[in-house]
């Protein structure tokens, strides 16, 4: 059994309070969830009006298949995100 992480922190241009960035980022995890059948959760910056860290996790029979869909699910937030990606890191366990 394999694990892959992926951790995405991002800016979020134009969001003016939490609720701004509760809206865009809720609104991601669903479209991520769905998408991908994977966990994801916000875990970093939750008082940060513009800043976000999405950690998203596959379990697979093969690390390949586990990178491939990290890989996948981060061009996916990478497109849908409105704004910039500030750090992006890859977990194979």
């Amino acid at each position: 059994m394999t694990i892959g992480v992926l951790h995405v922190d991002f800016l979020i241009d134009g969001a003016r309070s939490l609720k701004d960035k509760r809206r865009v980022v809720k609104s991601l995890k669903e479209q991520v969830r769905s998408r991908f059948n994977c966990s994801v959760a916000e875990t970093e910056y939750q008082d940060l009006w513009q800043r976000a860290r999405l950690t998203a996790v596959v379990v697979s029979n093969e690390s390949r298949h586990a990178n491939t869909q990290v890989n996948e699910i981060g061009r996916f937030i990478e497109t849908r995100i409105g704004g910039s990606i500030v750090d992006y890191q890859i977990e194979i366990l």
